[in-house]
């Protein structure tokens, strides 16, 4: 299995632990915010075969507590369940980040164990989820079952969104409170612009506007917190 690109040590991407993330290439959305435009290609460069990175974690037991999968979208990878089975045999836990577009391959990862924590980016209200995530008709039934899939609570999880002052508003955040309602935890990510970005000009949205965004979610989730604002 080829890997995509690696981030050796990380504080912030898997919650709680000293963690690796590991990129793979493949995305069937094309969000224009996306910082990794990069991986959207499953045919990217890959940077290290699978023994690689298994070497990297062998030899870094004891120092890192957790993998994050990212991409692109893991889940297109079908050897992602056999690489899973590797590294929890090494004795990490493994976090999954995830558009939320295939539930069937979500549920055997959790059915089986092999993934510990999932974090499914939910990219606006559903009127507005096409044009965030770069695609025409685009079907949210396997969005609606990874939600009800994850409430389930089989597997600790989060929600979250990428807020771009293009294309989100007062609006969007009832909206996706009502998608997610009853949901565990749920996080606004403040968009960052930098040269990755599929499509240049988008802004981040001011604090305010974020700390009022979520107020308008919490009465629909559990616990909602803000990622990138002071």
């Amino acid at each position: 299995m080829k890997i995509h690109g690696l981030q050796k040590m990380t504080l912030l991407d898997y919650p709680g632990k000293v963690a690796c993330t590991v990129f793979f290439g493949g995305c069937d959305l094309r969000c224009p915010f996306c910082h990794n435009s990069d991986l959207l290609d499953m045919n990217a460069p890959a940077i290290m075969e699978e023994d690689e990175l298994l070497s990297f974690l062998e030899k870094r037991r004891g120092l890192l507590e957790g993998v994050c999968f990212t991409g692109g979208e893991p889940l297109m990878r079908p050897e992602l369940p056999e690489l899973c089975e590797k590294i929890k045999a090494l004795g990490y836990p493994v976090k999954l980040d995830s558009n939320g577009f295939r539930p069937g391959k979500l549920r055997e990862l959790i059915g089986r164990g092999l993934i510990d924590y999932v974090a499914v980016d939910i990219k606006n209200s559903p009127a507005r989820y096409a044009e965030t995530a770069g695609r025409e008709n685009l079907d949210l039934t396997p969005l609606y079952e990874t939600v009800a899939l994850l409430k389930e609570g089989r597997i600790d999880y989060e929600f979250r969104t990428t807020v771009v002052a293009e294309f989100h508003d007062d609006d969007s955040f009832p909206a996706i409170g009502e998608l997610i309602r009853g949901a565990r935890r749920y996080f606004l990510q403040k968009f960052t612009d930098r040269d990755s970005v599929l499509f240049a000009g988008l802004h981040s949205p001011s604090p305010d506007d974020m700390k009022r965004w979520a107020d308008l979610v919490r009465p629909y989730v559990q616990e909602v917190g803000l990622r990138g604002v002071d």
